[in-house]
């Protein structure tokens, strides 16, 4: 080829022929499904821990024996394993939430609202039109009786005016009062201010108005915006001197005055408003300046010509049913802003917008309607300041969600959401998921591509055992189909808890096997373990299939993949007390013919996995688990390396390269008893030209597995005592 340069000089040029490694695989990735008690539906979430169990799907529950399924992920993370839990859907499951009242009351805003997860949310019930105010995080009834206490900046004062003078006063109306040689600070001078403090009514009691300072106006009708908390000497319509009264003038939204109403100061007549404010709870008395300073204008907004923007959040379970704790306070969000653009002050560039705040970070809620929605006649939505001189800022001009340019926000208030109806798998607060629930989760595992799986894990069975052998053929087809991860599965519980005669055990699980489909990519067992469940102080019987995944992680963490996680080194299980069903020598003989691994008790050494066959149906090496688990971990590493060799040139120096990735790999495999030999042919006798043409590029590579032992004889001989060893040892 012909040099690209022009005109004299040096070309650089590099040729990278380190292109791909054949990386490890960490085959410790299960994955369940099934009815748990929160969390969200249909999406798998990574779990490392029991207290991750715990804190996204819930404890374990009695009814319906859901218990079965969240034990069984509790088992295969003791050892060692990483989990992926989906909820299963149902379809009377259901989001507690919360609308309020033309009463003011806190009632379900919608009776059908199922918000499955994040995704879920954001597609379809993210917009204010959404029927609902506040809803639970996820569906169930574990929410029902939470609260969602809201307060924002409504008012800054509470007058006490007398019951008569109320009945004249409308929110929205203006209130003034007259200031006199007030002392006003400024920035290294005092001076005194002449005019009035303007304020906007909010909400009217019995023989009170609460108060929202806007502004001040001097002697020549100069208006300045202030915030309350900056207004110093300025900001109340408390006399400057103590004793004697004020009048505060009522001004209608036309400019009208009404009348004058004297405020007499002997009886602590004006109040803060925020420091009288609690949170509207059942079971304990809390005040919201405990919690947080009062809401006010964000300093986003402030730059903006914003005014009350700033609202706080916070949940609580009032009546103990969420932890226990009657007035736990779960959640607090401080500061959260309505408008769509505002950027936190003290963590830029962190939006919070509380919609898609809360959406985001808080555990417990997701918002739907807008409040402040002029056409949702429920809220008590008021205006907090003028349009122009002394006409307010209807609800539409204050709006909430909008952005905070020249923006008014009105204000709900102080108020207390209630969540309620909520509902589990059923009416009556069943826990059962249905078999085609359960193929639709177990389905989010299918695409290998997307989602990493190396143990699919049948948890318990169904009501019957028709029910149980579907659920575990369709776990062996998505294992078949994806070809990268095994099944594991146990029998019908019916078959093997709660019977005395293991003979009628034996029929019942060979019976329960003999139909499920062939597959070097399942395991079958034998085993239902009794084992303690700590949260309802009970022993239970729970499958052992997570237990036999588990016991596959941790021989490739504390030996390789390609070991038998089987026997006396490997294969104790955790946890286990006794066995439902504990297979002696001659009922073992039955099963393991027919691919099923017993579970035994063996005394002096504990309870074990007593077999590593796979599900194949016919003699094969990929009838034993360590020889299908050296397949699939060489597989995918040389996979791996394999895609780096796409859209490459297929010739010589691509397969050498390719061959220099390979054989390193399998001679460290070797090296560490996984492989007895091994050839890789990749060269023009596989690369011919029709493949090439093709654009295909081909390696064949030959493994001899090494095989664990399964069967040991032992013989002792006799011999004479003259006779010599040589002599009858080859006729034995």
């Amino acid at each position: 080829m012909a040099t690209p340069q022009l005109s004299p000089g040096v070309l650089v040029r590099e040729v990278d022929l380190t292109v791909g490694r054949a990386d490890n695989v960490l085959d410790n990735i299960g994955a369940i499904a099934g009815p748990f008690a929160i969390g969200p539906v249909d999406d798998p979430i990574d779990i490392t821990t029991e207290n991750e169990l715990i804190d996204v799907f819930g404890k374990p529950l009695s009814t319906d024996a859901q218990y079965e399924y969240w034990m069984s992920a509790s088992s295969f993370l003791s050892y060692g394993g990483v989990l992926k839990v989906a909820r299963t859907d149902g379809a009377n499951l259901v989001n507690a939430n919360a609308i309020r009242n033309s009463s003011g009351i806190s009632t379900a805003g919608e009776p059908n609202l199922k918000i499955k997860n994040f995704d879920d949310y954001e597609a379809n019930y993210a917009d204010d039109i959404a029927n609902y105010i506040f809803a639970a995080k996820s569906p169930g009834s574990w929410a029902n009786d939470l609260k969602v206490c809201v307060i924002d900046d409504k008012a800054d004062q509470i007058i006490t005016v007398g019951a008569a003078a109320t009945t004249f006063v409308q929110v929205g109306y203006a209130v003034t009062t007259t200031l006199t040689n007030v002392p006003s600070a400024g920035v290294g001078t005092t001076s005194l201010f002449n005019g009035y403090l303007k304020g906007i009514v909010t909400g009217i009691g019995a023989s009170t108005l609460d108060v929202k300072v806007v502004s001040v106006v001097d002697t020549v009708g100069t208006e300045t915006k202030v915030e309350y908390a900056q207004l110093s000497q300025l900001r109340s319509f408390k006399p400057s001197t103590s004793g004697g009264s004020i009048t505060v003038n009522v001004i209608t939204n036309a400019g009208v005055a009404t009348t004058s109403v004297t405020v007499n100061t002997g009886a602590n007549p004006i109040r803060d408003w925020y420091d009288q404010q609690t949170l509207t709870l059942t079971n304990t008395s809390i005040f919201w300046r405990s919690i947080a300073p009062k809401p006010g204008t964000s300093q986003y907004a402030v730059d903006r010509n914003g005014k009350s923007d700033e609202i706080h959040v916070v949940v609580v379970d009032d009546t103990g049913s969420v932890t226990g704790i009657q007035g736990n306070l779960l959640e607090k969000f401080i500061g959260l802003s309505k408008a769509t653009d505002a950027i936190s002050a003290v963590n830029s560039p962190q939006k919070i917008w509380w919609k898609n705040y809360l959406a985001v970070f808080s555990k417990y809620l997701y918002v739907g309607d807008n409040p402040s929605d002029d056409l949702n006649v429920n809220e008590d939505v008021v205006p907090t300041g003028f349009s122009s001189g002394f006409t307010a800022n209807t609800t539409a001009e204050g709006l909430w969600n909008l952005d905070s340019q020249d923006r008014t926000y009105s204000a709900l208030g102080n108020v207390t959401y209630n969540l309620s109806g909520g509902q589990d798998y059923s009416a009556s607060g069943g826990m059962t998921a249905t078999l085609g629930d359960l193929f639709t989760s177990y389905n989010l595992f299918s695409n290998r591509d997307e989602i990493a799986v190396d143990y699919l894990i049948m948890g318990p069975g169904l009501g019957n055992k028709f029910e149980s052998q579907a659920k575990a053929n369709q776990l062996i087809s998505i294992a078949n189909n994806r070809k990268d991860c095994v099944a594991v599965i146990s029998p019908h519980r019916a078959d093997v808890v709660d019977l005395t005669n293991t003979d009628t055990q034996t029929d019942n699980v060979l019976e329960f096997f003999s139909p499920l489909a062939s597959s070097s990519y399942a395991i079958f067992d034998a085993g239902y373990k009794y084992t303690y469940d700590r949260f309802n102080n009970k022993f239970r019987y729970i499958p052992c299939n997570a237990d036999v995944a588990g016991l596959c992680v941790r021989t490739s963490i504390f030996a390789y993949p390609w070991f038998s996680p089987a026997g006396q080194q490997r294969g104790i299980l955790n946890n286990a007390i006794k066995l439902a069903y504990n297979p002696n020598k001659a009922q073992r003989d039955q099963l393991y013919p027919q691919r099923i691994n017993a579970i035994i008790n063996k005394p002096g050494i504990g309870i074990l996995l007593f077999g590593d066959k796979t599900a194949l149906g016919y003699a094969s090496a990929f009838d034993r688990i360590n020889v299908r688990r050296l397949f699939l971990t060489v597989e995918q590493a040389l996979e791996r390396s394999a895609e780096a060799q796409l859209f490459e040139l297929n010739d010589e120096i691509t397969r050498a390269n390719f061959i220099n990735i390979v054989e390193p790999y399998l001679r460290d495999v070797q090296a560490k008893r996984g492989l007895y030999g091994f050839f890789v042919r990749c060269d023009a006798t596989n690369n011919t030209p029709d493949v090439i043409d093709n654009n295909e590029f081909r390696a064949d590579i030959f493994l001899k597995p090494a095989k664990s032992i399964n069967y040991v004889t032992l013989t002792f001989v006799a011999t004479r005592t003259g006779v010599s060893f040589e002599e009858v040892a080859g006729s034995v």
